[in-house]
């Protein structure tokens, strides 16, 4: 049977999967937030998971080697906007504008460890609030800012003025029962897809209308990530896991 994949249609993911339709691999597109759900139901077989997801898939899931979404030094889609200063939202109300909960629990960590405040709640969008969360092309479409909402924190570019080290957003996990064959085809096509890929994307001459972007503000954007985990990424994980632990249940 055909090893299918989980395709996250954001545009930080895009460069993953150039290679893979050629290769055999069938593409299913997948929320991020939904991927945990269908790698549990065999639905698919591998995918990007949110790095907070992918802790809790241990159980099922290995990471496919190192792959990642790491965010050098600013994320440009992980963002928080504000109605007052980030110091000031200990036990605030804050909506989530779209479900990550890496997003989410970047915000949560960034508060307790870097203005030693305390999340309050989170709630909808329509819901009163002090700020929001927003990532993925969602983030894209109001990176520019948000009415009403004056003060604008990218999220990883919050965390790397703490720790000085990149911050994952996302890893690839693949289920336990895959063959070493079916890994192997997926380790490859990424390998191959992210050396095509992010050049196609660097020298991208259409721009993405969806995502009020031209050609330059693309390359901008994709050259801050990183695909690959390396010793300043596991570094980052490992520190984020301690930070989560010391947050209140």
């Amino acid at each position: 049977m055909p090893t299918v994949v989980g395709r996250v249609t954001d545009l930080n993911f895009e460069p993953f999967y150039i290679d893979m339709e050629r290769r055999g691999i069938i593409l299913q597109d997948v929320k991020l937030a939904d991927m945990p759900q269908a790698l549990r139901d065999g639905e698919i077989n591998a995918g990007p998971v949110s790095l907070v997801d992918s802790f809790t898939l241990e159980d099922i899931c290995n990471p496919v080697a190192g792959f990642c979404l790491s965010a050098s030094n600013k994320a440009g889609s992980n963002l928080l906007y504000s109605k007052k200063p980030i110091e000031e939202l200990s036990g605030g109300i804050v909506a989530a504008a779209t479900p990550d909960t890496t997003t989410q629990k970047l915000y949560e960590v960034l508060l307790s460890e870097k203005y030693q405040g305390q999340h309050g709640s989170y709630v909808a969008m329509q819901d009163e609030h002090d700020a929001f969360v927003i990532s993925g092309d969602d983030a894209l479409r109001r990176r520019r800012g948000s009415r009403g909402y004056t003060h604008r924190y990218d999220l990883g570019e919050e965390w790397h003025r703490l720790t000085n080290l990149p911050f994952i957003f996302a890893r690839w996990m693949g289920l336990k029962d895959l063959t070493e064959d079916e890994t192997l085809l997926v380790e490859d096509t990424l390998y191959v897809g992210l050396e095509d890929g992010v050049d196609s994307l660097f020298h991208v001459s259409e721009p993405k209308d969806h995502l009020l972007m031209m050609a330059r503000d693309i390359v901008e954007y994709i050259i801050g990530y990183r695909y690959f985990v390396g010793l300043s990424e596991r570094k980052s994980i490992d520190l984020f896991k301690s930070y989560l632990s010391k947050l209140p249940n």
